[in-house]
């Protein structure tokens, strides 16, 4: 396996330099902390692929350092240690986000195995720029109009789109859009009816994200709502949840009946969108087709 960058985080000096040198043994550069504050006292946590971190009673560390990464928002796969099977921070280390556990005191094969395997899911599971520019997903759900079912599909297309990673949806205000949208067609466009079905679609890419929702109802005129692009017009009862679609999206537009609504929202400035903007392949790059 190709080097990676380790951390360890181990209160015990002995078995911290027994680890270390294990892990320097199969080819990987090591950095070392004693405790849980050194460690998270860091400024480059990020630049690690992997870290190793013991579960003392005293310190709690693993725990604690998990926690930190996740409230950075950073993603950085966490191994924690002990040599307790039943050590209670061990299922909240789990729960928490960790993504392994290794026994002490350490078994060489045993944690090579484990190293590689934690190692190999970063590598297949965490998006590469180069890749990202020519992702497409399409996601199609067909369902009857029950709210607690919305969620779950909000939720679910949520997920991938932040798993795409060009439009965030914690500062975006997506959530809000497709929720509106959403509660629209169940409540407003069928009636709360379950014979009636909800059709959802997302199609998405580094590009943009476009979303579809249809619902069996008569449809309404959009046009009768106040001006959607006043902002005034949000403090309003009448027509608020298509209101707010249009000041979050990019893109908005109902068909003639009114039942069907076409929503497209795209990356907001940032180097992330301006480096997959720039690895995107243009239309004029597109090799040419014999007629």
């Amino acid at each position: 396996m190709e080097a990676r960058r380790i951390l360890i985080v181990e209160g015990n000096s002995e078995l911290r330099t027994v680890l270390a040198e294990a892990l320097a043994e199969m080819g990987h550069e090591v950095v070392t902390a004693s405790d849980r504050a050194e460690a998270v006292g860091r400024d480059d946590l990020e630049d690690f692929d992997l870290i190793i971190s013991d579960l003392a009673e005293y310190a709690d560390s693993g725990v604690q350092i998990v926690s930190e990464l996740k409230r950075q928002r950073l993603f950085v796969p966490i191994v924690v240690t002990s040599e307790e099977a039943q050590h209670a921070g061990i299922v909240k280390a789990f729960k928490l986000g960790a993504t392994n556990f290794v026994r002490k005191p350490y078994d060489k094969d045993e944690l090579r195995g484990i190293v590689e395997k934690t190692l190999g899911y970063k590598l297949r599971f965490v998006e590469d720029l180069k890749v990202l520019p020519y992702v497409r997903e399409h996601i199609e759900f067909e369902l009857p109009s029950d709210l607690s079912l919305m969620n779950g599909v909000l939720h679910y297309i949520i997920e991938r789109v932040a798993a795409l990673g060009v439009i965030k949806p914690d500062t975006s205000n997506l959530f809000i859009a497709l929720d509106e949208a959403f509660v629209n067609a169940v409540k407003h466009g069928n009636r709360n009816d379950p014979n009636k079905l909800v059709r959802i679609t997302a199609d998405l890419s580094a590009r943009e994200a476009k979303f579809q929702i249809e619902d069996e109802g008569e449809g309404f005129d959009v046009n009768a709502i106040p001006d959607p692009l006043d902002p005034s017009n949000l403090f309003k009862t009448s027509g608020r949840g298509v209101l707010l679609i249009y000041n979050i999206m990019d893109e908005v537009e109902y068909n003639e009946r009114g039942n069907r609504l076409t929503m497209v929202k795209r990356p907001e400035s940032s180097l992330d969108a301006e480096l997959t903007e720039a690895l995107s392949p243009k239309k004029d790059d597109q090799p040419a087709t014999n007629s």
